[in-house]
């Protein structure tokens, strides 16, 4: 799927994001070994700067541990 630059400017416009942020992300999501707690870790520290939500090291743990240890729900309705 691709998105053009008028995608982007709506989600910075909302989010205050920049492109390059985003597609750097996705790069990482797409690229990385999620099993590999520096990656997550640098996923986790992007999305946190990102949402401008303070993550502590513990929430990163926990974070971290329940995907490499495969606990995320796979269906979104079981997160909450």
């Amino acid at each position: 799927m691709r998105f053009g630059d008028d995608f982007f400017k709506k989600v910075e416009k909302k989010t205050n994001v920049d492109k390059n942020t985003i597609l750097s992300l996705a790069e990482k999501l797409q690229n990385g070994n999620m099993k590999d707690e520096g990656t997550l870790r640098e996923v986790i520290d992007t999305l946190s700067k990102m949402t401008g939500k303070k993550v502590t090291k513990e929430q990163s743990d926990k974070i971290i541990s329940k995907i490499i240890d495969d606990k995320v729900p796979k269906d979104v309705d079981k997160m909450f």
